[in-house]
């Protein structure tokens, strides 16, 4: 069960939340001021003979989101302190060339076919071994070299507050079957609210399970460590890990444990604990199993506060599963557009989610894409402040 302290603040603080809109449709198949927002002209560019470009949405409370078709990522977010102080809350850089340059490739990216890990690159479906790209060896990790994190995606609609990024992945691409239409959505609202809603649909059986890898930093990117952001994760099971980073099938029980986020804790409270999840990881890199109710609205995953800029982060999801992760292999090769090395521990992940090796885990939940069936899935990241 869930701590009665936790109970609590969800019912006193989300007791009148309105409902989602509905999804979309696929149709056809230091801190950074605002004199130091990215530029556009630094994102206009032809990747392959495809447009690249950066668009913004904002809202009446000073809220800016960036965001490139170039693997449909999040580029930029500027948000006010508790004091109105702007600072960009996201790791990223000022032109699409240093996001090419990067050795840390995924920024801010919507993350597929498979996002995290599954195990020695091979996958069965229907008794059908299929190989997949072998990227982080033995496994495949993110979906493969070639995965929607490195392709120009296409831009059917954008305004100031929500664009729609779409992209057709080839069958056989990094080993995946079947011709993969998908479709994700951003939006920005007045509440704070920014909305990530993915869509797909295969013409052929398929697995998937989509997120996006924002690398947060609540005191403002490039401003150092984030050990004394204070995290809660509605968990009460973690699924550990193998030598190899991939879930050993196990549900393990938080309580008592370094993964014990219920009522929440500073991220470096434990993390340089003598754990052998953590020494395997060199930090958190775990999937938590989400409490979760009935239906398909999103519930509140994880809430993270900054006690220097007094910013919080609420993460609201359909997934069963959410990834923490302290950016524990960021090692300051990447510098950021503040100018400063982007080192490890100076920001975390949390990434919403099937779990990980879910294909070769029958006790996970299922991420089978039949032909002509729909994927939907919605994570909401909520500033209050």
């Amino acid at each position: 069960m869930v701590s009665l302290t936790y109970i609590r603040f969800v019912k006193i603080k989300f007791r009148n939340r309105k409902d989602l809109k509905g999804l979309s449709m696929i149709a056809d198949s230091p801190k950074t001021q605002p004199s130091r927002k990215v530029k556009k002209k630094n994102f206009s560019t032809s990747l392959s003979g495809q447009q690249v470009s950066l668009y913004t949405l904002k809202n009446k409370n000073g809220i800016e989101v960036s965001l490139t078709n170039y693997g449909a990522r999040i580029v930029s977010c500027i948000v006010p302190s508790q004091d109105g102080e702007l600072a960009d809350v996201v790791l990223g850089f000022n032109s699409i060339d240093e996001y090419l340059a990067s050795n840390e490739v995924y920024f801010g990216a919507t993350v597929g076919r498979y996002a995290n890990r599954i195990a020695n690159a091979k996958i069965k479906l229907d008794e059908q071994l299929i190989n997949l790209d072998k990227n982080a060896p033995p496994n495949h990790l993110h979906g493969g070299t070639k995965g929607f994190h490195s392709v120009v995606w296409e831009v059917s609609s954008a305004d100031i507050d929500r664009i729609v990024f779409r992209h057709v992945s080839a069958n056989g691409q990094n080993g995946y079957p079947g011709v993969l239409q998908v479709e994700v959505t951003y939006s920005l609202n007045d509440s704070n609210e920014i909305t990530i809603e993915y869509l797909a649909v295969s013409d052929e059986k398929t697995i998937i399970n989509l997120t996006n890898h924002a690398y947060f930093n609540l005191s403002g990117a490039g401003s150092g460590s984030v050990a004394n952001h204070s995290v809660c994760i509605n968990a009460n099971f973690f699924t550990p890990v193998n030598e190899f980073m991939i879930p050993t099938g196990e549900f393990r029980k938080v309580d008592g444990s370094v993964f014990d986020f219920r009522t929440g804790k500073n991220l470096g409270k434990d993390w340089d604990d003598d754990d052998t999840q953590l020494n395997r990881a060199g930090g958190y890199d775990h999937n938590f199993v989400l409490n979760k109710n009935e239906g398909q609205k999103p519930e509140l995953a994880a809430r993270v506060t900054d006690p220097e800029s007094g910013r919080v982060l609420e993460v609201d999801t359909t997934e069963p599963g959410i990834q923490l992760y302290t950016a524990n292999a960021l090692d300051g090769s990447d510098i950021g557009r503040e100018g400063v090395p982007y080192e490890s521990k100076s920001a975390f992940c949390l990434e919403t989610q099937h779990f990980p090796n879910s294909p070769n885990q029958p006790n996970f939940p299922n991420v089978e894409l039949e032909p002509g069936k729909r994927f939907t899935s919605t994570t909401i990241y909520r500033f209050i402040i």
